[in-house]
C-alpha cells in the first residue's frame, strides 16, 4: 500500500478545484421529447469531501451526474462551477457503472489514458505502476482488460479515471452487484482521493456505502430534491418524508 506521500503526488488534482465555493445547480430544466425529467431544479453540492446521492430509481440520480459532466445541456438554467457555467472537463473522472474498456493490457489501458491526459511519454510507465500499486493489480498488469473479474474492472476504471488526476470525480453506482471485498477495494481508492484534495461525487443506493464514504447525503426522488444533510443526520433524521420512507425500504411511487 503507497504512503500518503505517494498518494498526494499520484492524486492530488492537477488543477486547483474550487475551495469554497459550492457547485450549483440553479433552475435547471431538462426534458426528453415530451417526458420532463427536472422542473426548476436548484441544488448546491459541497466543493469538498465525498457527496452521496441517493434516491429510488428513476429519481434523475445518473442525470444529475451527466450534467455536472456536461454530458447533457439542461434545456433552461444552468450548473455553475466556481461561479462560471462553463464547466472544466479536464478536471472531472467519470466512472459509469458499467466498465467500458479497450482491447488492451491492464497496463495498456493506463497508459492510453495517461498519453490523452497529456502525461510526457517518459513519465507514463512510472505512472502506470504507481496507479497499478494504488489499486493491488500489479499482478494483473499484462492481463487483458476485459478479462477481467467484474470487480477488477471497475476498480481498473476508477484507476483510469484518476490517471489525469481530476479536480472531480464523479461515479455512478461504482459498486453495484460487486461482492463485499470489491467494493471495499474501491472505496478504499476513493477515500484516499478524497484525502488528497479531489471532489467525490458519487450515486448509491447502499446505505451502509453511504456511511462509510460520504459526508453529505443529497436525496431526489422524482426530479426533485428532499433532503440534503450531513450523512449522519440524513441517515439518523431525514428531512423529508419521502427520504424517510426510502430508508425504510418502502416502495416510492
Amino acid at each position: 500500500m503507497l504512503k500518503m506521500n505517494s498518494d498526494l503526488a499520484l492524486l492530488a488534482p492537477a488543477k486547483p478545484f474550487s475551495a469554497h465555493l459550492p457547485i450549483q445547480f440553479e433552475g435547471v430544466h431538462l426534458s426528453f421529447g415530451k417526458h420532463l425529467i427536472f422542473s426548476n431544479l436548484n441544488l448546491e453540492i459541497g466543493a469538498q469531501g465525498i457527496t452521496a446521492i441517493m434516491g429510488p430509481n428513476g429519481a434523475g440520480k445518473s442525470l444529475i451526474l451527466r450534467l455536472l459532466a456536461g454530458l447533457l445541456m439542461p434545456g433552461q438554467g444552468s450548473v455553475r462551477f466556481n461561479q462560471s457555467n462553463r464547466i472544466p472537463r479536464d478536471q472531472i473522472g467519470f466512472v459509469f457503472q458499467r466498465p467500458v474498456l479497450l482491447r488492451r493490457s491492464v497496463q495498456d489501458n493506463l497508459l492510453h489514458a495517461l498519453a490523452i491526459a497529456g502525461v510526457e511519454r517518459g513519465q507514463r510507465s512510472l505512472r502506470a505502476g504507481a496507479l497499478l500499486d494504488l489499486g493491488g493489480m500489479q499482478h494483473l498488469a499484462k492481463s487483458p482488460a476485459r478479462k477481467l473479474s467484474g470487480g477488477e474492472q471497475q476498480r481498473l476504471t476508477l484507476l483510469r479515471a484518476l490517471a489525469a488526476k481530476p479536480g472531480l470525480l464523479i461515479l455512478d453506482e461504482p459498486s453495484a452487484s460487486l461482492d463485499p471485498q470489491a467494493t471495499a477495494l474501491i472505496e478504499n481508492i476513493v477515500l484516499r482521493a478524497s484525502q488528497c484534495g479531489v471532489k467525490v461525487i458519487v450515486v448509491t443506493h447502499d446505505q451502509g456505502q453511504a456511511l462509510r464514504l460520504a459526508d453529505e447525503v443529497i436525496f431526489v426522488h422524482k426530479g426533485r430534491v428532499h433532503a440534503s444533510q450531513a450523512t449522519d443526520e440524513f441517515l439518523r433524521t431525514p428531512a423529508s418524508r419521502e427520504a424517510k420512507a426510502y430508508l425504510a425500504g418502502e416502495l416510492l411511487i
